[in-house]
């Protein structure tokens, strides 16, 4: 019997997705969409030289999930983002919390925190817990 399709990106899968995120979404009328060919070249780019088999797979597999969006029938087919990097992320992290952490997020900042901060790290974390000070509310 067949496994069903994860709804999990894979790691090839968000390597992908980063490559579409990374297009420019402004400007020309098809700014923001991308080809396979172009997802391909931009792949190569990074140091993933993958055939154009492979990648037309992958964004196959990303559109029937959910994560792209072909724009039209004209070909080559061109593909947006149907989901963004901020709503991506959030939910890779949240499962990480859930899966690794028991659900703790102060365990996973244990464990961010646990290493030597250098100093822009630190600065970062101070900017980002100063700037979250007045709408953060107490779950405890």
């Amino acid at each position: 019997m067949a496994r069903p399709p994860a709804e999990e990106l894979t790691d090839r899968e968000l390597e992908v997705m980063h490559a579409v995120w990374d297009r420019p979404a402004e400007g020309a009328a098809d700014a923001g969409e991308v080809t396979v060919a172009e997802l391909r070249d931009a792949l190569a780019a990074d140091g993933r030289d993958l055939a154009h088999t492979t990648v037309a797979t992958l964004v196959s597999i990303l559109h029937r999930k959910g994560f792209l969006h072909r724009t039209d029938d004209r070909r080559p087919h061109r593909y947006r983002a149907a989901r963004g990097f901020e709503e991506v992320s959030r939910n890779l992290v949240g499962e990480l919390v859930r899966k690794v952490f028991g659900g703790s997020r102060e365990a996973l900042l244990a464990r961010l925190v646990d290493d030597r901060l250098t100093a822009a790290e630190r600065d970062l974390l101070e900017g980002v817990l100063r700037d979250n000070r007045d709408g953060t509310t107490d779950d405890a």
